[in-house]
């Protein structure tokens, strides 16, 4: 067989092997739906629980990138923590190991009687029968999907068969042997296994090429040592890859499995070697096997994540230190740290941290607000992906803080408390709602740079006009939510009267430029969208200002105050009213025109 014949042969070997891995892999994942994943995150509050979890799934699923991915789109999500996530991998990389094992079963042959029956072509033949049968005659889908496991079981087989022939005519080749002695240089073996890892994106399929190379006799365990060592750091590139797009804490999650086989390769080549320069191990020469590879890749793997399960925590603060929190998260993290289930059996602590941590969330919504408005008149990618992370960050305050406030009303408080934690309640979803409409104001400003539509004169000066306004609302709420100033509080429904009038005064402004040809059609639905958002805006910090008088006024009638301020107008709020009536008049400027024409 010429080379060109033993490298085609070897690629189809390692195509089918990989099919055949994929295969299997992902019908054993769909017998198992979703309780792979419900275990994942449920039973781990213990590392070494987390350990046996990691490598039990992996042994399963054959796949340690797969275990590692899911377990990285958990912390992403938030359904786990960076520490529950350690030892998952940890067990993910002994778990890999197990496929090596299975892989040797390729390797069983016979020529007659029983032994026959046990060889790789009668297993892999009578597994392919039956899946086959399951795969196109099975009604239910469980059956279906066991068809396509055994299937995928046959043809990874013979694609361990088909790179074994393959290589087998090497052992002969003296070019051959010569070339694999260079794998005996430890930073070469090291650096062809993370390579070949990378590539191929599977541990499992490296070692069993491995296997596959050792059935020549030409592989000794000086070459098969450091590629090992080096075949689990390739494979944490496929992690890698997976964590892109995440946040922080699913890169962290993605860098420990990296960390953990880099720890590993650096701490054991160093000690092995360094023995080694003092006292010339005699095994160094020793040819392996299948069978000895899958052993020699285990041991290292299980002595690996032995050494390191006593500092899961170090390693938590490595890669915490490595990708860093931005002050901003820092100081939503320390929000989140206020609300503490032990401050609940203290109703005015807990109410008082509550408090806090939704100031932090009242000041994240004005953020982003601000931060979505500036979009209209100059978008930028970059922040446009800012407010949508931002949006999660306010719904992840609204979950937790509902969480928490819910769980306070269970324990015994005053009719002031009740009320403090019935305000609250209330108010998160308001301050959740301006979160929504920042999202919805930054769509807009995504869509007018997509389509490369812009406002006339006069209408970008009327939005002006308003978004000032608005700008004034929000600020006016928060600072008296967060000061708990009623006073300041007072000011914002005279403000959210004038918005809606304002809102009202430039949609009949819009339709009158319709009429004349200066503005379009394209141009009015955004136009009318960002309106809507910004008049709900300001229903949500009146209703906010409202909980907050409700809640210091004595026999306080939410109904009968907003009747009051809207029909009987008091001094002060006519006053209000007109001050702000005179801050943004949409008018003005066709005034100061009139003037100069004069």
């Amino acid at each position: 067989m010429n080379g060109f014949a033993i490298i085609l042969s070897l690629l189809s070997g390692v195509a089918l092997f990989l099919y055949g891995m994929s295969l299997m892999g992902d019908g054993l994942k769909r017998v198992a739906g979703n309780k792979l994943e419900l275990v994942l995150y449920k039973l781990t509050n213990t590392p070494i629980k987390g350990v046996l979890l990691g490598t039990v799934v992996t042994a399963i699923i054959q796949s340690s990138s797969a275990t590692t991915v899911m377990v990285v789109g958990f912390v992403n999500s938030g359904m786990m923590k960076v520490a529950q996530a350690i030892g998952i991998i940890m067990g993910a990389n002994i778990g890999t190991s197990v496929t090596g094992w299975i892989l040797c079963l390729s390797y069983i042959d016979g020529s007659e009687g029983v032994a026959q029956l046990l060889s790789t072509a009668t297993i892999s033949a009578l597994v392919a029968i039956v899946g086959i049968i399951l795969k196109m005659f099975a009604k239910r889908s469980l059956h279906k999907n066991v068809g396509d496991i055994m299937l995928g079981f046959a043809i990874l087989m013979v694609g361990m068969q088909t790179m074994s022939g393959a290589v087998s005519p090497l052992k002969e080749n003296e070019h051959f042997v010569n070339m694999l002695t260079v794998f005996r240089n430890p930073f070469m073996g090291i650096l062809v296994g993370i390579l070949f890892t990378a590539v191929l994106q599977s541990a499992s399929a490296s070692v069993g090429i491995l296997q596959a190379l050792s059935v020549t006799g030409s592989i000794s365990f000086a070459a098969a040592l450091p590629i090992t060592m080096g075949i689990g750091v390739g494979a944490a590139c496929p992690v890698l890859l997976s964590s892109i797009g995440t946040n922080k804490n699913g890169k962290r999650t993605a860098l420990i499995y990296l960390l953990n086989d880099l720890f590993g390769m650096v701490i054991w080549s160093v000690t092995f070697y360094t023995v080694n320069a003092f006292v010339n191990f005699t095994f160094m020469d020793y040819v392996m096997s299948p069978v000895t590879i899958a052993l020699m890749n285990s041991v290292f793997r299980l002595a690996t994540i032995l050494l390191l399960i006593p500092f899961i925590r170090q390693i938590e603060k490595l890669v915490y230190r490595l990708v860093k929190d931005a002050p901003e998260e820092v100081e939503e993290q320390a929000d989140f740290d206020l609300l503490e289930e032990r401050f609940l059996q203290y109703p005015a602590l807990a109410i008082a941290q509550s408090h806090v941590a939704m100031n932090g969330m009242a000041k994240k919504a004005r953020k982003n607000i601000f931060r979505a408005l500036s979009l209209l008149g100059d978008y930028s990618q970059e922040r446009y992906d800012k407010v949508q992370d931002k949006e999660q960050m306010i719904d992840k305050y609204e979950d937790k803080l509902g969480t928490y406030l819910m769980q306070l009303t269970g324990h015994e408080m005053s009719m002031s408390q009740t009320k403090q934690v019935s305000k609250f309640l209330h108010t998160i979803s308001d301050f959740e709602r301006l979160g929504d409409h920042a999202v919805n104001i930054s769509k807009v400003g995504m869509e007018l740079d997509a389509k490369k539509v812009s406002f006339s004169d006069s209408a970008q000066y009327e939005l002006g006009v308003l978004e000032n306004a608005v700008k004034e609302v929000v600020d006016l709420t928060v600072d008296a939510f967060c000061r708990d100033d009623l006073q300041t509080a007072a000011k914002v429904e005279p403000l959210r009267e004038l918005i809606g009038i304002l809102c009202n005064d430039l949609k009949n402004q819009h339709v009158k430029r319709l009429r004349e040809g200066k503005c379009e059609i394209k141009q009015g639905f955004a136009f009318n969208d960002l309106l809507t958002n910004l008049e709900r805006i300001g229903a949500h910090c009146s209703n906010v200002a409202v909980a907050m008088i409700e809640l210091e006024t004595a026999d306080f009638d939410t109904h009968e105050y907003l009747r009051s301020v809207r029909e009987m107008k008091n001094e002060n709020y006519i006053s209000c009213f007109e001050e702000y009536a005179m801050k943004y008049n949409i008018h003005n400027r066709e005034s100061k025109k009139s003037k100069k024409g004069k």
